[in-house]
Order: C-alpha cells, then structure tokens, then sequence
C-alpha cells in the first residue's frame, strides 16, 4: 500500500496530555487503579489516530492501545509507543482488566458496551473521567492552538471575503451551503464539525435567509433552521431562496487537523435592514467585545454570565439567544476537538478561567418578521482579555 504524508501529533504532544491525565486523577481519584478510554475522540487525544480501540492506563504500569481496526494504520499514524492488535475483546491481556473499579467514559460508553466488556473481564464497578478529560483538553498547548489559529484564518477568509463574492438572487440555502462546504474544504477545511452534544450531527452548520434563521430546531444553541427536511434538519432549504432584503445568517464550524473554530456572519442582500435589526446587531457585537474583555485567567464563567445578563434590559431579554421558547441558557461555549465543549458561559460553571482554554462567544438576537441577528468568534483567554482567532468583522455586512 502506498504511504500517504500525513501530519502527525508528535509524541512530547502525547505524553504530556498522558501525564497530565494521570495527574489530575491522582487529585481528584485517590484510589484509581485503571482508566479506560474508548470513544474516538479520546483516543484521537491521547494516541494521536483515531481507530476501533481501547486504551487501557494502568496507574503504576504502562498504558497500552489495544487497537481492533486499522492496527496497521494505527501503527503508521500514531507514534504511540505501545500498540498491539486485537481481534476482539478475548486478546487484551484480563490482569490488565481484572481492577473492581474501572474509570470509563460513561457519558459515551453505552449499556450493551459496558456489559460486553463486564462478560470478558472481572471488574463490577464503573465511575467516570469524563470530568476529568474534559478539564485537561479545555487547556490547549501551543501545539493545539496553533492548528485552531488556522482554521481561524480559514474561517475569516470563506465568511469575510468569500460569502459576499457567492452570494446571487434566486440561490437556495442548500446550494450555499454545498458552495460554502466546497470552498472550506479547498481552504483546508478538515470537512466535518464535531459535536459532543448526544446523538447530534451536522455537516457545515446553519444556513438560513431571513427567519428560517429563527426556525426550532433539537440543536442547543440559540439560531434555528430549517433544514433539508424533517430527517436532515440541518444544513439548509432547498426551497427557500434568496431575494432583495434578505437577512443571511452563516453560523458554520470549521477545523484544522481535529481542532475547530466557531464563526457565525450576518450579511444584508442589496439593501440594508430595518434600523432595529441594526440598532440590535451592533449591541449583539458590544456584548460579544465585553465578554471577551473579560476572558482573562481567574475569571468566573458564571460571573461573566451574570454580569452580562444583569445589564441587559428586560425587553432586550426578549428573544435574546434564541426565539421564544428556544432560547438558550449560555453566552458561549469551549472549543476544541468538539464544537461544543466545557467549560460554558453560564450559570453552574464556577471554576476559573485558565490561560490558553478557547471559548466561541456568540450573542444573538431574533426579530420577528426579520431574523437572527447577532455575531460569533472563537478566542483564546489571555492575561490581557481573549484573543479573537477568526477575524475582527462586525458583520451585518451589505452585499450588492
């Protein structure tokens, strides 16, 4: 087979997020004795590729990837040092299993997944490092950073200067959205955006003229849409085009090498919107630059929630993040190998802010008869107040 060049996550990368595991289950599990990681995108983190597997770390031992498909390009894109091939679950070494307790992913790891791996090894308690993990990731390394730092640049490119040269009259929401995807993934696009959210998916994200950008919809988040139909409710309307006066909401992720980035852009079709939609977007931008100025380490998520909503008046309140009953309880959220990842701005989020944790902030407003207006950038948290990673555009921007 011929070998294809590929990126690798270097290994100083992987040992360090493995020490780092290891240590905050020593501060937080005392009596840890194994951890068990299974779901890919944990794997992909610890191991660097992202195959059918388990990684099993013992504490006072090795930790090993037991990988059932592809072990040979396990062996080729990761620089793990131990991987060993299983056929299935009978191959992995029971002493290695045989703990009473075992520390899993219980937020991923499904019933009939724990009971099979429960009918080949003795172990009868289960508790769960998905707090764990998610505290080590929500911290990037430079090396993290680096990959967001370019699909932010992918990100101001497509929505900042490509949007407004594609945007036509009588063009869908679908068909923007398939132009839209086709553009990211020549720009270096990985081609998909993650969520952690269960049982949620999408492709690009939110395509929407006018309020189909306010449309309910299952997905946590405060625009709405449409959607291809009842079974796809994501990526756009094939019926719905677009026409002189319309609101364009793009609320779309993207990523480089795992590592994602959260942009929404609101544009205007050959004539400006009503003052109020206006007068509402430009206050979604000051609220969107105050939030940031405040994502310094120390920093309280919950504060910086309720100091903002604390601010705002109550009719402003009114369909703000999010049109009526769909309105979300967060003014951002963490990124990283998932778009929707912790720690959030809102409420119950009490620990502090830690330089170099990434957050989309993305205050939005819908107006009836109009739309979402509103704007979204990815940030890194810095002494000096978060760092904007995909551009300084404040939308509403008048394509002719």
């Amino acid at each position: 087979m011929q070998e294809v060049r590929i990126n690798k996550v270097p290994l100083t990368e992987l040992e360090a997020r493995l020490n780092s595991f290891r240590k905050i289950m020593d501060e937080t599990s005392p009596d840890w004795e194994l951890a068990v990681i299974i779901s890919k995108i944990n794997l992909y983190y610890f191991t660097g590729t992202m195959q059918d597997g388990m990684l099993l770390i013992p504490r006072d031992s090795e930790a090993v990837f037991w990988v059932r498909r592809s072990y040979e390009r396990a062996l080729y894109e990761s620089p793990y040092p131990v991987i060993k091939p299983m056929n299935s679950y009978r191959d992995v070494d029971p002493i290695r299993l045989s703990s009473g307790t075992v520390y899993m992913e219980t937020e991923k790891v499904t019933l009939s997944l724990y009971e099979r791996l429960q009918k080949y090894f003795p172990f009868y308690k289960v508790k769960s490092l998905d707090k764990q993990i998610a505290y080590i990731r929500s911290v990037k390394s430079s090396y993290e950073l680096e990959l967001m730092k370019k699909s932010g640049k992918i990100h101001e490119k497509v929505l900042e200067k490509c949007v407004p040269e594609i945007l036509e009259e009588g063009i869908s929401e679908a068909e923007l959205a398939t132009r839209l995807y086709s553009i990211l993934i020549n720009e270096g696009h990985h081609g998909i955006a993650r969520f952690g959210m269960f049982d949620t998916e999408a492709i690009i994200g939110n395509i929407c003229f006018g309020e189909n950008s306010m449309y309910p919809t299952y997905f946590n988040g405060p625009g709405g849409i449409l959607g291809l139909n009842p079974a796809v409710p994501f990526m756009g309307s094939r019926e719905r085009k677009l026409k002189k006066g319309d609101l364009v909401f793009i609320d779309i992720g993207c990523g480089y090498e795992g590592y994602h980035t959260d942009k929404t852009m609101i544009y205007m079709f050959r004539e400006p919107l009503p003052d109020i939609a206006i007068e509402t977007h430009n206050r979604c931008v000051s609220i969107q630059n105050e939030i940031a100025s405040m994502l310094k380490p120390g920093n309280i998520p919950s504060e910086i929630y309720q100091h903002i909503m604390d601010s705002l008046e109550p009719e402003f309140l009114n369909n703000f993040m999010g049109y009526g009953k769909s309105s979300v309880r967060f003014l951002g959220h963490g990124i990283g190998l998932l778009i929707d990842e912790t720690p959030v701005i809102a409420l119950g989020f009490n620990e502090p802010l830690q330089e170099n944790m990434t957050f989309a902030l993305e205050p939005k407003k819908a107006i009836e008869g109009i739309g979402m207006v509103g704007i979204e950038n990815t940030f890194i948290v810095t002494p000096q107040g978060g760092q904007n990673i995909t551009g300084n555009s404040p939308g509403l921007v008048l394509v002719d």
